[in-house]
């Protein structure tokens, strides 16, 4: 889908395009996919997905450290 760019999208085309992006970031495509496969903002996209009310994905991964497999001592 590509739209004309510096066009603002309002009312009902813009409810439609949140749904749309919504269905497709849910099954897995991320925000910078989507910008770039409608020439729109990584911003805006952002912005469409928080309208839709979707819970957005934390970014690049697990961050929280590990703990070691360590045996258990017992004393």
């Amino acid at each position: 889908m590509q739209l004309k760019p510096r066009v603002r999208i309002l009312g009902a085309e813009r409810h439609l395009l949140a749904q749309l992006v919504a269905g497709r970031y849910q099954a897995g495509e991320s925000i910078r996919e989507l910008a770039e496969s409608i020439s729109r903002s990584y911003g805006f996209i952002h912005t469409l997905l928080e309208e839709a009310g979707v819970e957005l994905r934390h970014r690049g991964g697990d961050h929280r450290p590990r703990a070691k497999d360590k045996p258990e001592v017992s004393a």
